[in-house]
């Protein structure tokens, strides 16, 4: 019954870990995009005005 127990609850343990992980990249991943974004669409208004003159 322990061994059982065991397995199970460090089965949780890693899933619980997994989605902390998989949270982490999230942020990261929408931060950057967010810093992306406004780069390159600073980058676009740019050029756009450029080829527009």
């Amino acid at each position: 019954m322990q061994l059982k127990f065991k397995i199970s609850s460090e089965r949780g343990a890693s899933m619980v870990e997994y989605a902390l992980l998989l949270a982490t990249i999230a942020v990261v991943v929408i931060l950057s995009l967010t810093a992306l974004g406004e780069g390159l669409s600073a980058n676009f208004s740019e050029t756009t005005s450029l080829i527009a003159n």
